[in-house]
């Protein structure tokens, strides 16, 4: 049997049953909001609120097959909407509440989304919205309680639809192969790309992690990522609620202090945070105070960890963070494993042989020690089936017999992979994807800027930080204001995490022959400087 056949979903499957099969009264998600509201659900319960809303979406008009933008914070109803869609059959499109109305319009036309589900505070971008959407039918509103009984300017209030359902609901006859999530990538060169994951996708993605989450019965799990990202798709909903465990969700903002007593508190057995976040918690004043006896396992995922972070955390608390590594566009495909030796400053091992291999532009596995592309095997389970309206995209990532992922590393002798760097302009920092291209686009709206080019600028703190070249309009001369003003324009035009922490003015962008800029020389420089501090 080939290594991958043990991850191939049954024909007819919908990943909500395993959600479903678990102890009714079981505590599912434990709930806290940094004001201090404290609220907490069984898997009983959380179930039938799902299928509540599922009759009510269903009786709305809703159908298999259609896509619903949802823009939700970290709250229980985050979980029972994407609960209620699957079940449904209806695709979800997660979307980051920092999205601004040209990033939503955009999704919302190429998935000619039916319907969209919005946290009340934050419907105003969508309101913003000015372009035809034929066919967006429903907007439906979250949490308001003012908003309960009453339909205002065009939402209608999500509770009202679960009124008078019954707490039972049959799940969609779905094939593996139904689309079940359509994930919106950050676009490098061009608009983002929409990528389909089916339900057979779910049933993979659980199993593949098991061995490196290592979550067991009775855990409290912590994944810190928050809905709208593939991450949260990944851990703290699929990987919690699929293994039956009790998930602590923290709708806050990030304070190491916080998250430390939250730890202890809680008694969190398994930890999945951003590189960002245990960077921060690992230069804590007074570390060795907090009492994390309880952790068990402590994963990260999202770009490599420093190695000194994993060696405090080693140190004071006697737990290793163990890396994970992964792609929108499948799932963990290299990582740090609970039941394997540990060599620090490497990504791990393959999740299984011959699944993930180093190979050359033609396809061919290429020997150990030898830097090339990090590529996964085409008929692996948990490998994304197409790009959204465009089938032909993904076969250009295709080397013979695999599809190639864009980062480069080399295997050593025991298959160990060592990270060397991504293959192309992608920016990564504290664990967000941002394609350069929508940086520069918002920087060339601003009536000073000639020309620019964003770059991933090495960050003791974040790994990575965007930095924006500027090349300044004859007669501007560049400042410490004009820095904050491009900053704030780029906030406005685009998420507010994707904007350039730095700024250089420059007179001239390095280019090729034919006129390209050349980002890797940019990037390049900016990695020596940082060497040399």
């Amino acid at each position: 049997m080939k290594p991958y056949e043990q991850w191939i979903a049954p024909e007819y499957y919908n990943v909500t049953a395993e959600m479903e099969r678990h102890d009714p009264e079981k505590i599912a998600l434990k709930w806290l909001s940094e004001q201090g509201e404290y609220e907490e659900i069984t898997y009983g319960k959380l179930v039938a609120m799902a299928n509540r809303l599922a009759g009510g979406l269903s009786e709305l008009g809703l159908q298999p097959g259609d896509r619903v933008l949802v823009m939700m914070p970290r709250h229980i109803m985050a979980y029972a909407i994407y609960l209620a869609c699957l079940k449904l059959g209806v695709t979800i499109i997660p979307s980051s509440e920092m999205l601004r109305a040209k990033d939503l319009a955009y999704r919302l036309r190429h998935s000619e989304a039916r319907a969209v589900v919005v946290w009340h505070g934050v419907t105003a971008e969508v309101d913003k919205i000015g372009d035809d959407l034929p066919s967006l039918a429903f907007r439906l509103l979250v949490g308001s309680d003012a908003q309960k009984d009453t339909h205002s300017n065009g939402w209608t209030p999500i509770e009202a639809l679960m009124d008078g359902q019954p707490d039972t609901f049959e799940a969609v006859k779905t094939h593996r192969d139904d689309m079940a999530v359509l994930a919106y990538t950050s676009g490098t060169t061009g608009n983002p790309k929409g990528v389909m994951h089916s339900h057979g996708w779910g049933y993979a993605h659980l199993r593949i992690t098991r061995s490196w989450l290592d979550i067991r019965d009775d855990d409290t799990v912590w994944a810190t990522a928050a809905p709208g990202w593939q991450k949260w798709i990944w851990s703290p909903f699929l990987s919690v609620l699929g293994n039956g465990v009790t998930g602590f969700v923290y709708h806050g903002s990030f304070q190491a202090g916080r998250y430390l007593k939250l730890i202890q508190q809680y008694g969190i057995r398994v930890l999945c945070c951003t590189p960002t976040e245990y960077r921060i918690m690992s230069k804590t004043d007074g570390l060795e105070h907090y009492d994390l006896s309880g952790l068990r396992s402590a994963v990260s995922a999202g770009e490599p960890l420093n190695q000194e972070v994993i060696r405090k955390f080693k140190n004071v608390f006697d737990i290793t963070i163990r890396d994970g590594y992964g792609q929108t566009e499948s799932t963990l495909l290299i990582g740090n494993l609970n039941d394997t030796p540990i060599r620090l400053g490497s990504m791990g091992k393959a999740i299984s042989p011959g699944v993930v291999e180093i190979v050359d532009e033609e396809g061919l596995l290429l020997p150990t020690g030898v830097v090339g592309n990090i590529a996964v095997h085409v008929d692996m389970p948990a490998l994304f089936k197409a790009y959204y309206l465009d089938p032909e995209r993904r076969e250009l990532n295709v080397r013979g017999s695999y599809f190639v992922t864009g980062d480069r590393a080399q295997k050593d002798e025991e298959g160990y992979f060592w990270y060397e760097g991504r293959g192309d302009d992608i920016i990564i920092s504290s664990g967000y994807t941002i394609g350069p291209f929508e940086v520069e686009e918002a920087l060339m709206k601003h009536a000073a800027v000639k020309e620019c080019a964003a770059v991933s600028s090495p960050d003791e703190l974040r790994g990575h930080i965007v930095k924006a070249f500027v090349v300044l309009k004859e007669g501007v001369r560049g400042s410490a204001e004009l820095v904050k003003e491009l900053q704030a324009h780029v906030k406005t035009w685009t998420a507010p995490y994707k904007y350039p922490r730095q700024i250089e003015f420059i007179d001239d962008l390095p280019k090729t022959n034919t006129g390209k800029i050349r980002r890797v020389e940019l990037r390049e420089r900016e990695e020596q400087a940082f060497r040399q501090r």
